[in-house]
C-alpha cells in the first residue's frame, strides 16, 4: 500500500511538471507570438503549466524564473521584443553548465526547456541536450540565415521596415536629385538587402555573398542618374568591396569577439559622390529593423512554431527543433541548424541584378 501511495504521488507530481521557456540572443519581432502559441495551446489542450526564464540562459543559470500562464501572454502576439527579456549569455560560462541547469530544473519541477534563439542559442541547446538535458528549440534570426528552415520569424518584419524606409528615402532623393544609400542588417548574408531592395526598386543591391567593384557600383548609379532617376543603393552591413579583405567595422568587438559591423554605407557615400559628382547620402537603419510590431506573416509563423514546439516537449523529442519547410512545420535535429549558413544563391542575386542601374 505504501509503495502504491508513493507511486500515486509520483504520477500526480509528473502531471504538474512544468515546461520552461527562454528567449536568447538578439530580439526579433515574433518572439512573443511563439511564447503565446506554446502557452495557450498547452493550457487549452493539456492543462500544461509553464514558467519563463528571464534574460535567456542567464535566467536559467541564476534561477530567475517567472510564472507564464494565460494571463501573462494575453495580447502579446502583436508586441515586438520579448516579455521574458533576452541576453547573449553562454550557459556554460561562470556558474553555469549542465549540472547547475539540471539542479535548477529539478528544484523548480521543470521537466523540459524550450529555447528560442539563433545559431548561438541552438548550439548551446544542442550541447546541453548532448549532456542529457531535456531541451527542444525554435530557430530565430531576422537575417534568415539558418539553413534548417525556409524562413525565420522576424525576417518578414525586418524586410517590411527596410522597404518602408527606402520608400521614404526615395522621395527625398527624388526631391533633391540625390543618390541615397540604405544600409540594412546582414552580417554574413544578404537576404534582407535582397528582398527589401527588390521591393523598393533599388538600382543596386550589395550583399556579403557578392564582392563588387567600385567601378560596377558607379556604373549602376550613373546609369540610373542618366535616365533621370535618383539612384537608390541598398547595402548589407557585412558587404565588402572587391578590394577589401574584411567587412567595414569601426566600433570594436562584441561579447563573442566578433567585429561590430556597420558604417559601410557612410564609407561608400563619399566615394560615389567623388566618382560621379552626384550628391550622395547614407542612412543606416540599424536596430529599427528589429523593433516594433511584427507583420501578420511573422505573427502567424511564430504562433505555429510555438504550438509545434510544445508537441516536441510533450513528446520528449529532446535535441530537436521546429522549422518551416514550404508551408509545413517540420521537426529537425539541432545540428541541422548549425555549421552552415543559408546564404543568397548566385542565381537569386543574378535574378535581381537584371533590374539594377
Amino acid at each position: 500500500m505504501h509503495a502504491e501511495s508513493r507511486q500515486e504521488v509520483h504520477s500526480t507530481k509528473m502531471v504538474h511538471m512544468r515546461i520552461g521557456i527562454l528567449t536568447s540572443g538578439g530580439d526579433a519581432p515574433g518572439l512573443n507570438a511563439v511564447i503565446r502559441g506554446a502557452v495557450l495551446k498547452g493550457d487549452q489542450l493539456y492543462g500544461q503549466e509553464f514558467v519563463g526564464f528571464k534574460s535567456g540562459w542567464r535566467g536559467v543559470v541564476e534561477e530567475d524564473i517567472v510564472p507564464l500562464g494565460r494571463h501573462e501572454v494575453k495580447g502579446i502576439s502583436k508586441q515586438g521584443g520579448t516579455i521574458l527579456g533576452t541576453s547573449r549569455t553562454n550557459p556554460f560560462d561562470g556558474n553555469g553548465g549542465p549540472d547547475r541547469i539540471r539542479e535548477v530544473m529539478e528544484r523548480n519541477e521543470i521537466e523540459s526547456i524550450i529555447a528560442i534563439g539563433g545559431e548561438g542559442t541552438l548550439a548551446a541547446a544542442k550541447r546541453l541536450s548532448d549532456e542529457g538535458l531535456e531541451i527542444v528549440g525554435v530557430p530565430k534570426t531576422i537575417d534568415n540565415d539558418i539553413s534548417a528552415t525556409d524562413y525565420t520569424f522576424g525576417f518578414d518584419t525586418a524586410v517590411q521596415i527596410a522597404t518602408d524606409s527606402m520608400d521614404r528615402l526615395r522621395t527625398t532623393g527624388d526631391s533633391h536629385g540625390r543618390c541615397m544609400i540604405a544600409e540594412v542588417m546582414g552580417r554574413h548574408v544578404g537576404w534582407i538587402a535582397l528582398h527589401s531592395g527588390m521591393a523598393a526598386g533599388a538600382h543596386a543591391i550589395l550583399i556579403p555573398e557578392q564582392k563588387t567593384s567600385m567601378e560596377q557600383i558607379i556604373k549602376w548609379v550613373t546609369s540610373a542618374h542618366d535616365r533621370g532617376r535618383s539612384p537608390l543603393v541598398v547595402v548589407s552591413e557585412g558587404f565588402s568591396l572587391d578590394t577589401m579583405d574584411d567587412p567595414h567595422h569601426e566600433r570594436g568587438l562584441d561579447a563573442f569577439g566578433r567585429p561590430r559591423l556597420g558604417g559601410i554605407g557612410e564609407m561608400l557615400a563619399p566615394l560615389i559622390e567623388s566618382h560621379t559628382g552626384i550628391e550622395t547620402r547614407a542612412t543606416t537603419l540599424g536596430h529599427i529593423q528589429r523593433g516594433g510590431t511584427p507583420t501578420s506573416y511573422d505573427r502567424v509563423l511564430a504562433t505555429r512554431l510555438g504550438m509545434a514546439v510544445l508537441e516536441l516537449a510533450r513528446g520528449k523529442q529532446w535535441g530537436q527543433m521546429v522549422a518551416l519547410s514550404g508551408t509545413d512545420i517540420v521537426t529537425v535535429p539541432f545540428e541541422a541548424a548549425l555549421g552552415k549558413l543559408k546564404t543568397v544563391p548566385e542565381e537569386r542575386f543574378s535574378e535581381a541584378a537584371v533590374l539594377f542601374g
